[in-house]
């Protein structure tokens, strides 16, 4: 998937259908001159419905086409035929897609499961036909009921990324570089901040053909939680994983500090997030020698006290596989 084929953010206006009239027919066959009122009901307006796709991973889609309306529910006949019900529209999201109202800003509900379905505008209920008013003082009603007209509203639809590992850290600290080292996943890779502006997922590999999904998040910059840089945009996104690793490079000025840094930036945006499982990496590890491996070591078991941390280098492949064990161990503790 192309980084501009990743769309995770849509605004749509939808429209359910109006209900169908109700009939004022009066029967009327050959020796019945007189048969009374048999005007059938009006059909239900078709609904907006959503429905979970685990086979979609972006809201692209929906880039070009923004607006959608059901069919109206068909008009009541004789002989208290019922009109046909208006054509439903099914809109497919994303696993992890946030259904909210634009216009109020309230979150709607969330869909997570495969094929699961919310109305999220219901059609009009059709009108009753004038056969439900006959009465012994009212034998000939020439009335019935209008159809209820459908629901109108704009929708935001926000995706936030379903993974088991999310990549926490600075831009060009080297995630999409880990990324397309242990997935088969072809991320934007350059020696210049932000050069990820969108999620990247690739599947890794693991023992006895077994998977899990890692996440590449555009990089987080101080101030992130209030908006700066790419900010909430990409933020959200870490809130569906699993597990989370903390990627720092080992020419940090100071690993400790940022390690801080990016966790009062989750705890700001979302203090949930600091209940999930937790890893640092330090990268770039092919730029360092043994001895100096081993200072920083000790240095870093100071700090680092309630967290496991592990050197690697993703062009050198060093500590990868001790990597992919300790993410392992973590989803399925």
């Amino acid at each position: 998937m192309t980084e501009g084929n990743f769309v995770d953010y849509v605004k749509v206006h939808v429209t359910s259908g109006n209900g169908g009239k109700g009939s004022t027919h009066l029967r009327r066959e050959k020796f019945v001159a007189m048969g009374g009122p048999d005007g059938g009901d009006g059909g239900r307006g078709g609904h907006i419905i959503i429905r979970g796709n685990s086979n979609l991973w972006t809201l692209v889609h929906y880039k070009y086409k923004r607006h959608f309306k059901a069919g109206h529910g068909g008009h009541g006949g004789k002989q208290r035929s019922t009109g046909a019900n208006g054509e439903d529209i099914i809109l497919e999201v994303p696993l992890g897609t946030v259904i909210k109202n634009t216009d109020s800003g309230e979150v709607l509900f969330e869909i997570t499961e495969n094929q699961e379905e919310r109305i999220v505008a219901e059609g009009g209920k059709g009108g009753r036909g004038n056969w439900h008013f006959k009465s012994a003082t009212n034998q000939t009603p020439r009335y019935a009921q209008s159809g209820i007209e459908g629901e109108e509203c704009n929708l935001t639809l926000e995706l936030k990324v379903l993974a088991d590992v999310g990549l926490v850290g600075f831009p060009n600290a080297g995630k999409s570089t880990l990324l397309s080292v242990i997935t088969s996943a072809k991320p934007k890779i350059a020696d210049y901040e932000f050069t990820t502006l969108k999620p990247n997922l690739g599947i890794v590999e693991y023992r006895d053909f077994q998977s899990f999904v890692m996440a590449d998040i555009p990089g987080i910059i101080e101030g992130a939680a209030e908006g700066k840089g790419l900010g909430h945009y990409f933020l959200r996104h870490i809130e569906r994983n699993a597990t989370l690793l903390f990627l720092i490079p080992a020419d940090s000025n100071d690993i400790s500090k940022e390690y801080e840094i990016l966790l009062d930036e989750l705890r700001r945006y979302n203090p949930e997030m600091l209940d999930k499982q937790r890893l640092v990496a330090v990268s770039k590890c092919d730029m360092l020698d043994d001895e100096l491996i081993a200072e920083m070591d000790a240095l870093m078991k100071e700090d680092f006290v309630d967290v496991e941390y592990l050197f690697i280098s993703s062009v050198a492949q060093k500590g990868i596989a001790e990597l992919k064990d300790k993410l392992w161990q973590r989803l399925n503790e």
